[in-house]
């Protein structure tokens, strides 16, 4: 469990970069001139970008390059790849980590960065307390989807 949450957040740092650049690239092709300007439009375009980003990674290789760095690989329930529709089911189905904490935020209106950032630990909290209690260790996306995540670790020579 220690692995995937160190290459989640190691995920986290490479996919700023990753959404940095869409942003950018967002913005010069719509002519954004203000930062509120078009915001559904880029929320909407990075979801689609991360979406390319995970489940082209997961269908070529089984792994993001975060998940190289740590030695772990996503498969099917046999330890097969990932095809495509199992792929983006998982990318739909991984938005429950912050799924519950954003509406909550929305739901009660929050604003204040402190209690935003506070609502999305205590969802990723809450979101692993569940990979705790499910006897293989999984997460809910991998579970409901069909697939897992294992460690791969280099052969040593």
């Amino acid at each position: 469990m220690a692995r995937r949450f160190a290459a989640f957040l190691y995920e986290g740092v490479l996919l700023f970069g990753v959404v940095f650049f869409a942003g950018f690239l967002y913005s010069v092709l719509t002519r954004q001139q203000h930062a509120l300007q078009g915001r559904t439009g880029l929320g909407v375009s990075l979801f689609i970008v991360l979406g390319f980003y995970f489940v082209g990674f997961w269908t070529r290789s089984g792994q993001t390059l975060a998940m190289k760095t740590w030695h772990l690989r996503v498969t099917d329930t046999a330890g097969q790849p990932l095809g495509w529709v199992r792929a983006l089911l998982r990318y739909l189905l991984s938005w429950l980590w912050f799924l519950p904490a954003l509406i909550s935020v929305w739901a009660l209106g929050l604003h204040g960065g402190g209690a935003i950032i506070g609502s999305l630990l205590a969802g990723i909290a809450g979101y692993l307390l569940i990979a705790r209690l499910h006897p293989q260790r999984q997460f809910l996306h991998d579970a409901i989807c069909g697939s897992r995540v294992i460690t791969q670790l280099p052969a040593r020579s």
